[in-house]
């Protein structure tokens, strides 16, 4: 069966997230140790124990789920004894989960991933002052029905405000991003456009929209002096909904990856359209695997973040 590595994005930290992970296996403790000598603070401690107001903030979140990630996928192949070309075609990740992918894929080193996140959280939450952006998640409209919801807000407000659509999750799971006023804007014209609901998320920044310039700036800084070996697989670029090997590429498609749409839906489709069969989540939570099932019900979903489901999943491999 041919399957792809898929990597969660920020949303799915949760405190305790790995705990059960570095408690059972010695691959997963090595890495939460290497991010911790990389990023020069206990941020294992911070995921084990908390505080949850913490461990969401961009800059600890990004990072963090990453290292989950490869602790979980570390594990996955230490014990199933195989490397990651043997069981993936690609890998895929979700916004921050697209350098855990590039991460797994060998293109960057786990210390250098960890900086590069962390740098990219602050980057992140610097650009816009707080209160000034918000997202919100669309529910029940694709991503014609969405934009179309930003037309008509845009129309409402002045011409340097900032409305975009920033994830294309999913049939019906759209989400939005901007300036706040724009936003609020936005909802109250989904409501007439159909949408089922439409709901504030809580985030600290508008990611994915023109507003992240000052990130993207921080970020072409950042990579440009960072070290990008050729990937072991493809990964399939947020920005393209394609696959992509090239090391040129790969850093310019991150620096983009910060002001433009995340495009998953289309990139479980693009999988699914190369012969993958099988998208195994890695990591913290199961949100993309739900995304996948609404995306297309004849791909087979799998999770890998706790010893469970990676004894579970080993056992089909």
């Amino acid at each position: 069966m041919s399957r792809a590595f898929l990597f969660p994005g920020q949303g799915s930290q949760a405190v305790g997230m790995g705990r059960a992970l570095a408690e059972a296996f010695p691959a997963a403790r090595e890495v939460f140790e290497e991010v911790d000598d990389a990023l020069g603070q206990r941020l294992s401690t911070l995921m084990a124990e908390g505080p949850e107001g913490e461990l969401i903030l961009t800059e600890n979140a990004q990072p963090a789920l990453m290292a989950v990630s490869i602790a979980a996928l570390r594990v996955l192949m230490k014990e199933g004894g195989f490397r990651l070309v043997d069981k993936a075609a690609c890998v895929a990740g979700h916004s921050l989960g697209e350098y855990s992918a590039l991460c797994a894929a060998g293109a960057f080193s786990l210390a250098d991933t960890a900086r590069l996140l962390k740098r990219r959280g602050q980057a992140m939450q610097r650009a816009v002052p707080v209160g000034e952006g918000a997202m919100a998640a669309l529910l029940g409209l694709d991503l014609d029905g969405a934009e179309a919801v930003v037309a008509t807000a845009r129309e409402g407000g002045a011409r340097t405000e900032v409305l975009g659509v920033a994830n294309d999750n999913a049939p019906g799971q759209v989400v939005v991003s901007g300036h706040k006023a724009a936003v609020e804007r936005a909802i109250a014209a989904a409501a007439e456009k159909g949408a089922r609901r439409s709901v504030l998320l809580p985030v600290s920044a508008p990611f994915h929209c023109a507003l992240m310039a000052p990130a993207a700036d921080a970020m072409a800084e950042a990579l440009a002096n960072s070290v990008i070996q050729m990937p072991a697989v493809p990964v399939v670029a947020n920005v393209t909904a394609s696959g992509v090997s090239d090391v040129d590429t790969i850093r310019r498609l991150l620096v983009e990856q910060v002001t433009c749409m995340v495009r998953w839906r289309e990139s479980v489709l693009y999988m699914k359209s190369s012969g993958v069969e099988q998208l195994v989540e890695v990591g913290a939570g199961k949100v993309l695997t739900g995304l996948v099932k609404r995306i297309d019900r004849d791909l087979a979903g799998a999770a890998a973040g706790t010893p469970e489901e990676i004894e579970a999943l080993l056992k089909t491999l």
